[in-house]
């Protein structure tokens, strides 16, 4: 598989690694769209949402759960935006369902 997050999880690509647990890896986006942004990804390669089952939920389970701890880590104690994107017309880019964690101001309420 030629999948850059499998990679990343892999450690055969360097990241700057924030979270890891048995079932997610947090790292900081290469390209920020706020002062602080993070992914956060399942280390299972699930292609995007359309790809959640009964089968690999828990690991999406265990990023939702990570989340608050990540955000806190980050000084995200004033709020911060969870997105994920997905398919062409969703501009998903890495086909490994990632959800990325923006913060650090005031964020637009547009979403464009």
């Amino acid at each position: 598989m030629d999948c850059i997050f499998c990679k990343i999880i892999k450690g055969d690509i360097p990241s700057g690694k924030v979270y890891e647990n048995e079932k997610v890896y947090a790292f900081k986006d290469i390209n920020p769209q706020a002062p602080v942004h993070i992914l956060v990804v399942p280390k299972l390669h699930i292609d995007s949402c359309d790809m959640i089952s009964a089968e690999n939920s828990s690991y999406v389970s265990a990023i939702f759960e990570a989340i608050p701890a990540i955000a806190k880590e980050a000084g995200l104690s004033e709020g911060y935006r969870v997105i994920t994107n997905c398919g062409a017309h969703g501009c998903q880019s890495v086909k490994h369902l990632h959800f990325h964690i923006l913060g650090g101001k005031q964020l637009s309420e547009k979403m464009d």
